[in-house]
């Protein structure tokens, strides 16, 4: 079993060892400054009360506000939210905006509660975390499993409580309670600006395959994306299975089969693979868009792509890093390729705190920008360093962490 928060040091001590850094910058950086574990008590719709566990780890915020989703997973630990903060500082301040690292989680399975009882352990949570929270202190938003509903029972709690009306203390709501034009998208969009940046000088086809694990939102959209950019997606999968069509998926008719049956399971003109054979398909981009931990030692060598785009948090372990580097795969990082999702975000806060709203265009226009910018920033600093694009974005990152840390 592979520990998240270990991986995560690891790929720090890498970087470390390419180019060296005051020790204490990288001490202080391998220790969250806050971790808050709260119990929230919620009434079930059977009148028992029944009590979830919930984090909040606040890593870094020497760049600014502390900034990182909550999720609403089963497997959800403290080990696994501290590492999504520790990267979400290091992504923050690759894509150079003006924010820090935070993280939370609630231990649940919430398709087994109903609304009324997901409402009330979501306002629980805000209750509980209230003294941490603020758009001046950490500025939660959704990850796996949390919703633009969610995050409006949420900011609303927090409303209650401090009177704030900024609706700045969390971010991803719906555009109707101050949300940003061009969020629901901004992972996955962020994701393809990165890889049309990087993708030339990798030699990459303009009408590459592409394999995507994942039929989240980021998936999802993802595979959209793609497509509509001229590439063909040969392969999906969601949690439990996938679909495999060497001329490719129609995957607008995949999104309609799925929501129409609830499954992947039986769509017509396409090979049902597993998640595992999906990561080891010949194909020139694989996109895992899942958890953590799916490319490890044990999978690796096995792996054909040429090209991976991490839109997951933490999906290649270290070893596994080792072992496509060697192989000549070329990985865009994570805290490059996903940090769409951050980035407006940030505009979503920056938006709320002066009362203005952009339109979808602007909002594109400006995450094109920064994205395209730090991407080439990025190779650079791989071309300078003779490594990896991982290790060259946290070489970023590390600069301008130092630089404010001092």
């Amino acid at each position: 079993m592979h520990d998240a928060f270990q991986n995560a040091l690891t790929q720090l001590a890498r970087a470390h060892d390419l180019k060296e850094f005051p020790r204490d910058l990288i001490d202080r950086l391998s220790s969250p400054n806050r971790e808050v574990r709260i119990s929230i008590p919620v009434k079930m719709d059977s009148g028992v009360i029944k009590v979830f566990e919930g984090y909040r780890v606040q890593h870094n915020n020497a760049r600014g506000p502390y900034k990182g989703g909550i999720r609403f997973h089963p497997d959800t630990d403290v080990q696994e939210v501290k590492a999504l903060a520790f990267w979400m500082t290091l992504k923050c301040a690759v894509v150079n905006i003006p924010m820090g690292g935070g993280k939370g989680g609630i231990s649940v399975e919430p398709k087994n509660l109903s609304k009324r009882e997901l409402e009330e352990l979501s306002r629980g949570f805000v209750r509980g975390m209230f003294d941490v929270l603020g758009p001046q202190k950490d500025v939660p938003a959704p990850d796996v499993n949390t919703t633009p509903e969610i995050m409006g029972w949420m900011v609303n709690e927090y409303a209650l409580l401090s009177s704030d009306t900024s609706g700045a203390s969390f971010t991803g709501k719906s555009l109707l309670l101050g949300g940003s034009e061009g969020r629901v998208t901004a992972t996955s969009l962020g994701g393809l600006y990165v890889f049309d940046a990087l993708s030339r000088w990798y030699g990459v086809p303009a009408n590459a395959s592409v394999a995507i694990q994942g039929m989240g939102n980021v998936g999802a959209h993802a595979a959209e994306l793609f497509t509509a950019a001229g590439h063909k997606v040969i392969a999906v999968s969601d949690s439990k299975q996938g679909l495999f069509k060497e001329d490719g998926l129609d995957i607008l008719e995949v999104e309609r089969y799925k929501k129409e049956h609830g499954t992947l399971f039986g769509y017509p003109g396409a090979k049902s693979i597993t998640n595992e054979e999906l990561l080891k398909l010949s194909c020139d981009v694989l996109i895992p868009a899942a958890l953590e931990n799916q490319i490890t030692e044990k999978n690796a060598s096995n792996i054909q792509a040429r090209f991976i785009v991490e839109l997951a948090n933490g999906p290649t372990t270290p070893e596994a890093d080792e072992i496509l580097f060697k192989k000549g795969i070329t990985i865009v990082p994570d805290i490059l390729a996903n940090a769409g999702g951050v980035t407006v975000s940030s505009f979503e806060w920056e938006q709320n705190l002066s009362g203005e709203h952009w339109s979808k265009e602007i909002v594109e226009e400006k995450l094109k920008t920064i994205m395209e910018r730090e991407a080439l920033i990025v190779y650079e600093k791989s071309i300078a360093l003779k490594t990896d694009l991982r290790r060259a974005a946290f070489v970023v990152a590390l600069e301008r962490l130092q630089s404010v840390m001092n």
